[in-house]
């Protein structure tokens, strides 16, 4: 069974910069591939980004892509989102997801976190 869990949200202003923690516990933890989602108050749940675990290969939904950073540490077993210029469009729950196998996309994934808030001040 394996938990993720967020953090590293909270308040900000717009163009500030935040960055957000996925760990993994689990005995085994060899995903395929893990993603950033995010859910605005009263919309539905949209891809943010994700990264292969073995080879590091990324993409980005075309709404954070140049300002949004993926990035994985193996050994740790943590996933992360380095956010710059962040807009007040922005605010939303971000998900931590991991998918166990193949394609690389933006679906498919098959354990998720709680979730953690990100609100961005204008």
């Amino acid at each position: 069974q394996v938990q993720l869990v967020e953090s590293g949200g909270g308040l900000v202003q717009a163009g500030d910069s935040l960055t957000l923690s996925c760990t993994a516990s689990g005995r085994t933890f060899t995903p395929y591939a893990m993603a950033w989602f995010r859910q605005a108050s009263g919309k539905e749940r949209e891809f943010v980004a994700t990264i292969t675990w073995s080879g590091g290969s990324t993409y980005y939904s075309d709404s954070t892509k140049g300002r949004f950073t993926i990035s994985r540490d193996v050994a740790k077993k943590m996933a992360f989102l380095q956010m710059n210029r962040l807009k007040p469009e922005d605010t939303a729950v971000y998900y931590c997801a991991a998918k166990n196998t193949p394609p690389f996309s933006t679906y498919g994934y098959n354990d998720w976190g709680q979730g953690t808030q990100v609100t961005v001040s204008s």
